[in-house]
């Protein structure tokens, strides 16, 4: 193993974010489109009239980008101390496959004890994470 090859899942959840990104702009042009929102209603974010067909996939973008921080963090602190290990690597997947999954819940059927299950396992593993990281780094 190489100390690059945390940047895989890295690069992984970052694909996945734009994927979810361009999902944005295709709701709201639809939506504009059939006449269900104007531009208007984008002047300060989402106003109440955009339906939720048309909010959750800005929604779900947005979810990647606030805790995921922490994952890309913690990945390139590891790079740059040379902190990279199997058991690390395996947990970046593991978050990274909790991320993608709870971003299908949400834009596929959105059921939210769903979401909220998969968003919470994938905060634990965050934490796991920077526990095992933090531990690396002042050897304990």
């Amino acid at each position: 193993m190489e100390v690059q090859d945390i940047f895989l899942p890295v690069a992984a959840l970052a694909l996945w974010t734009l994927l979810v990104l361009g999902l944005v702009p295709i709701a709201r042009f639809r939506a504009a489109a059939a006449g269900r929102v104007s531009a208007h209603d984008f002047k300060t974010g989402e106003s109440a009239q955009v339906p939720p067909d048309v909010s959750v996939p800005n929604r779900a973008f947005m979810n990647l980008l606030e805790v995921p921080v922490l994952f890309y963090m913690a990945c390139i602190v590891a790079f740059l101390t040379h902190h990279v290990e199997g058991r690390l690597i395996t947990l970046a997947w593991i978050y990274v496959a909790l991320r993608v999954a709870h971003s299908l819940v949400y834009l596929v059927y959105n059921n939210v004890m769903h979401r909220l299950a998969v968003f919470a396992i994938s905060n634990f593993v965050v934490v796991a994470i920077w526990l095992m990281l933090t531990s690396q780094l002042l050897h304990l």
